[in-house]
């Protein structure tokens, strides 16, 4: 069954700011056409969505290789001894997958970064409860095993019988893998967002349904340096000038920015059409309004974008970046904002031309201007254009004319619902 996609596409003026710094501290860029373009990352912008869209809907997910750090200090606070609360939680990544989670360089940390529900402590804490009695059963006998032997004293060679093959350990695990394993794969609607990759237990790997751009400047933009000094408060006597003094960098640009959600592959992950529908109006709200927050103090480019433009397209989405590959010129009374707008819709007028409209099932825009642009429906605000793709984006696709090549892409909502 082919796809539906929603896209966003932005256009977003940006004051002097760095919300995305390069290893040598410097505001990031990219070259295209030829020039120096102001750059955010799709990772950065990624991580400002992500937090967002879990503020709005208080469901949080954490990336880590501390579990079994942060198991044991939630045990300990349970009132479990700490070598007992180290070696369960050692336990529950011993029983992860088919494998294990192999250890990292700390023992208390796994060699693979987790992407888990924030609240998992809570039930792998529950689980180790449940198996206390053979959990400190086994920690004892481990315990009564290991030599004690005096500190300059070294270990005794092992020996290995000459002709006998070496012996198959058993299966001991002490916890039950298929629990431990739906605890370490649940997912949370950021996990059905963005996606996340987990090999070691099967299930674990969820195919994202984002697509995120690095967003770039429509124009040429260099970063500006801007020297800066910190007053010494308490000068000595005969003493005058600055404690620090440094040099920092910013740009300022206005911003194209894209996205792609792939409505159909994230019904497939939530299984649920209603949390799906609920997912996209917080992924386009948060998409919208997520800001990264580097140098934010010292910067505060709190501004808003100054136009949003959704397509509901079928079959495959289409990014306007294109449009910006020659570097948008400001008139001569300044601004780059109004011809971006220009040279936006004459891109999308260009798809429209090449693609046809038979695919774009929906489209609209909301912007800071007052003017009618020839970008579909115009929505008042944010809110009421969320709410008008979001809905767009979940009606079935018409049956197709006689002699049509167009097909159904989604089924009624009473037969997708689970």
């Amino acid at each position: 069954m082919a796809s539906r996609f929603l896209e966003l596409h932005i256009l977003h003026n940006l004051p002097a700011s760095r919300l995305n710094s390069n290893e040598d501290g410097e505001p990031k860029t990219l070259t295209y056409g030829n020039v120096v373009r102001a750059c955010v990352s799709s990772q950065c912008w990624k991580h400002a969505l992500r937090h967002t869209i879990e503020e709005h809907s208080h469901e949080y997910a954490t990336r880590t290789r501390n579990l079994p750090y942060r198991l044991t200090k939630h045990l300990i606070g349970d009132g479990w001894p700490p070598d007992l609360a180290a070696f369960a939680a050692a336990e529950v990544a011993r029983c992860a997958g088919p494998k294990g989670l192999a250890p990292g360089s700390d023992p208390q940390a796994t060699a693979t970064m987790l992407y888990l529900p924030a609240d998992v402590l809570t039930g792998l804490a529950a689980l180790c409860q449940t198996h206390r009695g053979v959990l400190t059963q086994a920690a004892k006998e481990a315990a009564d095993r290991t030599p004690q032997t005096a500190p300059d004293t070294p270990p005794p060679a092992a020996r290995k019988p000459a002709g006998k093959k070496r012996r198959t350990t058993p299966d001991t695990r002490l916890l039950p893998t298929a629990d431990v394993n739906a605890l370490l794969t649940d997912r949370t609607g950021t996990i059905n967002l963005l996606g996340r990759m987990l090999t070691d237990i099967p299930g674990g790997t969820v195919s994202g349904t984002v697509d995120l751009a690095p967003a770039f400047s429509v124009h040429a933009a260099d970063p500006q340096p801007d020297w800066f000094t910190a007053v010494e408060d308490w000068p000595r006597p005969g003493t005058s000038g600055s404690a620090h003094m440094d040099t920092a960098y910013f740009t300022t640009a206005t911003l194209y920015r894209y996205a792609c959600l792939n409505i159909t592959d994230l019904q497939r992950n939530t299984g649920d059409l209603d949390h799906a529908r609920r997912l996209t109006a917080l992924f386009t709200e948060a998409f919208i309004l997520s800001m990264p927050q580097a140098k934010r103090t010292s910067t505060a480019p709190h501004t808003l974008p100054h136009l949003v433009h959704y397509t509901i397209r079928d079959r495959r989405p289409v990014s306007y970046a294109p449009a910006f590959e020659p570097p948008v010129k400001a008139p001569r009374t300044g601004g780059y904002t109004a011809p971006a707008i220009q040279t936006l819709c004459a891109y999308a007028a260009a798809t429209d031309r090449l693609l046809g409209t038979a695919q774009r099932h929906a489209h609209g825009y909301t912007s800071l201007d007052d003017g009618d642009l020839p970008l579909g429906t115009a929505h008042r605000g944010y809110d009421d254009l969320i709410a008008t793709c979001t809905a767009a984006a979940f009606t079935p696709t018409p049956p197709p004319a006689a002699g049509s090549l167009d097909i159904p892409l989604l089924p009624a909502p009473a037969a997708a619902a689970s």
